[in-house]
């Protein structure tokens, strides 16, 4: 049963919630990143290098059987070894985006935190008797033999 109690006083700490949600997040983000960069940007990239298809960019490492479409798609299907390096391309410029976006975001996340102006620390007195109880003290630690 100790076990089961340590458990759940760590999973509920607000650091594993906030890590927890930051994953969630972070996944659905990555969706909306892979969108933009497979939707909108490689269509427009291909245009530009001679409306070319990213995605079905490989090269065969192996003998194609007879009959097959000489697709990215059908090839991995036949079993033929390919080396997709179109996909890859598409997934670096993903994690590029998708690095660039993130940067930005702890840059002005930084910048909230130096604007932000300093707390407040109230220093309360020491009252006069406290002063004198402690002057106490320390003389008679200094008069102790």
């Amino acid at each position: 049963m100790g076990m089961m109690q340590e458990f759940r006083e760590f999973a509920v700490k607000g650091n594993v919630i906030d890590l927890a949600v930051g994953v969630i997040i972070g996944g659905a983000f990555g969706k909306i990143v892979d969108s933009v960069v497979s939707d909108l940007i490689m269509p427009v990239v291909g245009l530009v290098f001679g409306k070319l298809d990213f995605s079905n960019l490989f090269l065969v490492l192996g003998t194609v059987p007879e009959g097959t479409a000489r697709t990215l798609d059908a090839l991995r299907k036949a079993g033929v070894p390919v080396l997709a390096y179109g996909s890859f391309i598409t997934v670096a410029v993903n994690f590029l985006i998708l690095a660039f976006i993130i940067f930005l975001m702890i840059k002005q996340i930084n910048r909230l935190k130096r604007n932000a102006p300093p707390p407040v620390v109230v220093v309360a007195e020491t009252p006069e008797d406290v002063v004198l109880l402690r002057e106490i003290r320390d003389s008679l630690i200094r008069n102790t033999p």
